[in-house]
This record gives C-alpha cells, sequence and structure tokens, in this order.
C-alpha cells in the first residue's frame, strides 16, 4: 500500500513524521488517535505480540501529542492538573498521572515529563487536552504558556530494546532508570529519551524533537536493531491486557473515576496544593466508589480479536457491569478481559455470564494484572 487515499480520510487528519516510514515498511492499517494516523496492522497480531515480547518493536506513537508547560507558575499549574503529588517530582523524572474534571472524572492519564524547574510535558493518551489547559491557564491568574511542541515520539519495546539503545548510543544508556528521561542526540538528531512505554515489557519512548529528521530516525533504529531481531509494529493490545494497563475511552472516560479503577495511590487528597476535582475526588472517596474495575477470564473457544463494544456482564440474568477490554492471551492460552462492575457485585473467584456479539458465554471474575503483576520486565 503506497496511497494514504485507500483510508478514505481527508487531510485534516495528520500525518506524524514516520507515517512514509511506516508504509515502506509494512503497515497496511490505521487508526485516529489525538487527531492523527497511528499504525494499527502490520500483519498478524499474534506475531507481533511474540516478537514484543521475546525481541523488539519499534512503534510510531507519535500521537502522543504533548502539551508543554512553561513559564514561571509551570509547575502549580501542572500541579492544578493532576490529583498526584507533583511536589517532589525532580528535574529528569517522569509520573504517570491523571487528569481530572471537576466532578473527579478522568479526562486523561498522560505520562508527564518534568524537562526543567518550569518545563513540562504531558504525554497524552486520546483526548484534547491541549484545549483543556489552554481554557484552564486563561482564568488561572498563573505566568504560563500552553502550546503543543514539534514533539514526536517512537516506542522501543522488549527484552532486546536496552542491547539495541546501547548500539545506538553507547553505554551511557545503560544508567537510564525506569521513569526517568535525558535530553539527548542521534547523528544531530534532537531526542528525549525516557525509560517508559505503553507494553508492560522493557522499553524506551524516543521523543523526536526535530519532525523533518523522522526518517531517518526509524531507518537509524532499525538498522541498529536488525541484529536483535527487532521489527515494526503497533501497540500490543495483548500484551497491555495481560499487564493491566488501561486505554482511554476503553476502560476509563470522563464519567470514571480513580478510585473505581483502584488508582488510590495517585490521588492525593491530603496535601496541601489544590487541584481540579479535589473536592468532588474527597466526598467520593467518603462515600466509597459505585463501581469496581476487575478481571475476567472468558470461557470458550480463542476470541478473533478485541471487543469493538462495551459487553454486558451478567449475574443471574441481571446486569452488573460492562467488559471494557478483553483479547486472547496465546500464551496464557486464556480468553482475558478488564471490566468494571458495580461495587456489590461478586468479587474473585465468582461465576458470571458475558453477553458476546456471538451470544453469552461463561466467565469467572480474577485478579488483574493477569501477568507480571509487579512490573518487573519493565522496570528491570
Amino acid at each position: 500500500m503506497n496511497e494514504l487515499t485507500d483510508f478514505g480520510f481527508g487531510t485534516q487528519i495528520r500525518k506524524s513524521p514516520y507515517f512514509d516510514a511506516t508504509l515502506r515498511w509494512g503497515a497496511t492499517g490505521f487508526s485516529v488517535y489525538n487527531h492523527m494516523y497511528i499504525p494499527r496492522d502490520f500483519g498478524d497480531p499474534e506475531q507481533n505480540f511474540w516478537t514484543l515480547v521475546n525481541a523488539a518493536i519499534l512503534c510510531d506513537v507519535a500521537v502522543e501529542r504533548q502539551v508543554e508547560i512553561t513559564g514561571p507558575d509551570a509547575a502549580r499549574f501542572t500541579q492544578m492538573l493532576t490529583p498526584r503529588n507533583l511536589s517532589n517530582m525532580a528535574v529528569g523524572q517522569c509520573k504517570y498521572v491523571l487528569i481530572t474534571n471537576a466532578e473527579g472524572g478522568i479526562l486523561n492519564d498522560p505520562i508527564a515529563l518534568r524537562l526543567g524547574d518550569d518545563h513540562f510535558w504531558l504525554s497524552l493518551a486520546d483526548s484534547d487536552i491541549l484545549l483543556w489547559a489552554q481554557g484552564l491557564a486563561v482564568h488561572s491568574g498563573l505566568d504560563v504558556t500552553i502550546r503543543e511542541p514539534d514533539v514526536s515520539p517512537l516506542q522501543l519495546q522488549g527484552p532486546q530494546s536496552r542491547a539495541i539503545m546501547q548500539a545506538l548510543f553507547g553505554d551511557e544508556i545503560l544508567d537510564l532508570r525506569y521513569f526517568w528521561l535525558r535530553e539527548m542526540e542521534l547523528d544531530g538528531i534532537p531526542l528525549v529519551v525516557s525509560r517508559t512505554g505503553w507494553s508492560s515489557e522493557l522499553g524506551y519512548e524516543i521523543y523526536l524533537r526535530d519532525s523533518a529528521s523522522g526518517n531517518m530516525l526509524w531507518e537509524t533504529i532499525m538498522a541498529a536493531g536488525a541484529p536483535f531481531g527487532l521489527k515494526p509494529g503497533h501497540t500490543s493490545t495483548i500484551r497491555r491486557i495481560e499487564g493491566g494497563m488501561l486505554s482511554y475511552h476503553a476502560d476509563m472516560d470522563a464519567q470514571t473515576n480513580p478510585f473505581e479503577l483502584g488508582l488510590d495511590r495517585l490521588v492525593d487528597l491530603e496535601m496541601e496544593a489544590d487541584f481540579i476535582g479535589k473536592a468532588a475526588l474527597q466526598r467520593i472517596r467518603a462515600e466509597g466508589p459505585a463501581r469496581k474495575q476487575v478481571g475476567l477470564v472468558i470461557e470458550g473457544a480463542p476470541l478473533t480479536g478485541p471487543n469493538t463494544t462495551f459487553w454486558p456482564i451478567l449475574v443471574n440474568g441481571a446486569r452488573v457491569g460492562k467488559v471494557t477490554s478483553a483479547v486472547h492471551s496465546p500464551r496464557l492460552d486464556q480468553n482475558i478481559a478488564l471490566a468494571l462492575v458495580d461495587i456489590d457485585a461478586p468479587g474473585i473467584g465468582a461465576e458470571v455470564e458475558v453477553v458476546t456479539l456471538a451470544g453469552p458465554r461463561p466467565a469467572r471474575i480474577v485478579e488483574r494484572p493477569f501477568y507480571d503483576p509487579r512490573k518487573s520486565l519493565a522496570a528491570a
């Protein structure tokens, strides 16, 4: 496939700096995320999974757009956006954060990167937080500048990613810690490199700061990775559900609060700083959440792909929740799913029924994540 016309979208959808490279390397399907194309198909998704967990894949995730916050009040403004306490966040550190609205609902779950005392990026999931932040800044009374910089990340993920990074950058990359970043150059290309990624595997994100160099950066990484089995790939639904990683608009949205997802660790209601949604989250904590997230193992034949609708969950014929993300894991040889259920729904080990598009299936509530619950692979 050499032309985008097959997808039928217009010029209002942006292309990443790596778009042409992904076509050359075999991308055959795309979806839209943050108003940009993202490759979703390089062939067999199961083979993509096995390459990720056994070697390494390179993913175009330029759709993770950055909201850049700078100015004398940048730290104070960034804290206003999130219930996670950022007071001890050092320059060079990354943190997984939630952005909440006045009702405590989740608007986005980005990675925050601190590049300087007064310089932050929010590396976004799929929602328009740039507009939210710019609107808040207008009436905040704080001295900040909010913009989208020319920054486009790649993800290099998998057990061979460290060796590939060493081949690219030398030994200096080996001491980069999990959830820390470093400003670097590669053949004159300005980058930010972080030990992060949406895979639950060892991996790195490489933030390109010059979109004109996208093709060169892609080809340089692929050449360095060839001896280590590197393949072009896409973010793996199988691996992220195994690891219990959440997808915005699927596992959470503006009607979901952190306590329903068991993300209490990302909410500090005792800190002195104020943030949007603080009063609502204090009330929710006091009253208790109405729902809870659980894992499911769904019986029957292997699912042929991820769910594309929210499947109802029934107990004795009564609806108690919905499946938010489901897939077949070839490694676990199980159909696994993340689900939101009523807070008083049965607990671990309970038998339920899931109504798929093909009909009902028995299922069992289980602990999640399904694999490597301590994230020992990613943090290695």
